[in-house]
C-alpha cells in the first residue's frame, strides 16, 4: 500500500455508495483532505472511522471530486495499472461482436464494423477516458483531470495496442470545463484527417468527420438501432427527426422504406447525409432532406396534415444532469406528442433519449404522458439502448445514458 497518498475523508454515513461500487466520489460527501495532491492525482479514500474504501483520481475543481480507479487497497495506479485496463478493455470488444454469417476469417468486429468503442470511460475501469476507433484513426477524449494526468501514457499505449497511426484528440465537451481543464482538439499521433474517415457498419458506408463531427464524429452507440430500424422500414413513410448525418435514413432507405424524410437544424450535417446516401446507391427520388427547427418543422408537417408509418426521434442530449431534467421533460413531450400526431394507426415510433439526467422510468412516463395529450394509445414493442461496445457498468446506473422504446399506435 503506498502511504505517500493524500487521503479522502468521508462525512459520517457517506460511504455507502463506495461500498456498492459505485465509482464517483460528490465534494459535498469530503469531510477533509489529508495531504497534499494536485488536480489528476491519485489519493486514498477512507470511510470517517479510517476504513479504507477506493483508490481515485483527484479532481479538486469539479464537483465529483473524485473519480474510482480501484477498490483494492494493493492496487497501484501506475503506467503498467494504466496500460494493462487499456489493453482488456480493447480485447474486451473482440467478444461483444459476433461472425455473420457467410463472411470470409477474419476477427469478428472487422466483420460487423470496423468502427467501434474501444474504451467506454467508467464501465471499463478508465474514467472519463473514451477511445472510438474508425477504420485507421482513434478519436479519443480525456474528460477529467484525472484521466488527462495520464495522457503521455495513454498515447503511445493506444498506437501500440491498435496498430492505428492517426490518433485525434476531442477533448471539446462541456464536462472538461467543469474539472478546471481548457478544451483540447488536435492530432495527438500523425495529422489530422483533412477528408472525412471512411467506415462500414454492416453493408452500410458513413463518412465520419473526426475533426468537427458530434461527440467523435459518429454515433456508433446507436448501431444496432440503425439496423433495427432497418428491419422495420420496408414499405413504410418515413420521417427521421434530428437526422444528423443521416445514419438512420440510410438504414431506412436501405431497408426498403418507400420515402424517407429527414429533419435536422444542420446545413452541413444534410450534406454529409445526402452524400451518404449516393455513397450506399440508394434512390434520391425516395429521399427528402430539410434544414431548419426540427420543432417549427414537426409542426409544419402536423399542420398539413403530414402522415407517417414509421418516425425516428433522435434528439440531442437535453438534460446533460438530473438537475435539468425538468426542463428536458418538457421537451421530450412536446416532440414525441407531435410525432404521434403524425404516425398513422399501426405506424411505428422509434423514439429515444440520450440524457443521463433522463431515466429510462422517467422516459417512458414523459411518452406516455405525450401519448395521453395526443389522443392515442399505444404498445411498447421493445427497449433500446446502447451497442455492445458501450457497455454498462452495473454497479453505474449513469452509464446508461441511451434510452429508446420502440411503440405501435394502436388507435
Amino acid at each position: 500500500m503506498a502511504t505517500s497518498l493524500a487521503t479522502l475523508v468521508l462525512k459520517p454515513g457517506r460511504e455507502k455508495s463506495l461500498k456498492r461500487r459505485h465509482p464517483w466520489v460528490f465534494s459535498g460527501a469530503i469531510a477533509q483532505v489529508k495531504g497534499a495532491a494536485e488536480p489528476g492525482a491519485t489519493v486514498r479514500v477512507v470511510g470517517a472511522s479510517g476504513e479504507f474504501l477506493a483508490l481515485a483520481a483527484y479532481s479538486p475543481q469539479s464537483q465529483i471530486l473524485a473519480r474510482v480507479w480501484s477498490f483494492d487497497e494493493h492496487d497501484v495506479v501506475d503506467a503498467k495499472f494504466v496500460k494493462t485496463r487499456i489493453a482488456a478493455s480493447i480485447a474486451r470488444r473482440e467478444l461483444l461482436f459476433e461472425p455473420q454469417r457467410g463472411q470470409a476469417s477474419g476477427p469478428a468486429s472487422e466483420r460487423i464494423s470496423n468502427a467501434m468503442r474501444l474504451v467506454h470511460a467508467e464501465s471499463d475501469g478508465l474514467p472519463a477516458l473514451i477511445v472510438d476507433r474508425y477504420a485507421g484513426t482513434l478519436a479519443v477524449q480525456f474528460l477529467s483531470a484525472g484521466i488527462d494526468a495520464w495522457r503521455e501514457v495513454i498515447i503511445p499505449a493506444l498506437q501500440e495496442l491498435t496498430g492505428c497511426q492517426n490518433i485525434f484528440e476531442r477533448s471539446d465537451a462541456e464536462v472538461r470545463e467543469l474539472e478546471g481543464l481548457e478544451a483540447r482538439v488536435g492530432a495527438l499521433v500523425g495529422s489530422a484527417p483533412v477528408e472525412p474517415v471512411a467506415i462500414r457498419e454492416h453493408d452500410m458506408q458513413f463518412l465520419v468527420d473526426v475533426v468537427q463531427g458530434q461527440k467523435t464524429g459518429f454515433y456508433l452507440d446507436q448501431r444496432e438501432n440503425r439496423r433495427r430500424v432497418r428491419q422495420l422500414a420496408s414499405g413504410r413513410r418515413v420521417l427521421n427527426a434530428f437526422c444528423y448525418t443521416g445514419g438512420f435514413s440510410i438504414a431506412a432507405m436501405q431497408g426498403g422504406a418507400n420515402s424517407v424524410l429527414s429533419i435536422d437544424s444542420s446545413g452541413p450535417a444534410l450534406e454529409m447525409a445526402r452524400r451518404h446516401a449516393q455513397l450506399n446507391g440508394l434512390d434520391s427520388d425516395k429521399a427528402q432532406w430539410l434544414e431548419g427547427d426540427v420543432f417549427q418543422l414537426l409542426r409544419k408537417q402536423r399542420d398539413a396534415r403530414g402522415e407517417f408509418d414509421l418516425i425516428i426521434l433522435d434528439p440531442p442530449k437535453f438534460a446533460p444532469t438530473a438537475a435539468h431534467a425538468e426542463k428536458a421533460a418538457r421537451a421530450y413531450k412536446d416532440i414525441n406528442l407531435l410525432a404521434l400526431k403524425l404516425l398513422a394507426r399501426d405506424g411505428l415510433l422509434v423514439t429515444f433519449s440520450c440524457s443521463g439526467g433522463v431515466s429510462a422510468d422517467l422516459f417512458q412516463k414523459i411518452v406516455a404522458g405525450a401519448a395521453v395529450d395526443a389522443g392515442v394509445d399505444a404498445q411498447i414493442l421493445d427497449r433500446l439502448g446502447a451497442a455492445t461496445d458501450h457497455p454498462v457498468s452495473i454497479h453505474f446506473p449513469e452509464g446508461e445514458y441511451l434510452k429508446g422504446l420502440v411503440l405501435r399506435r394502436l388507435t
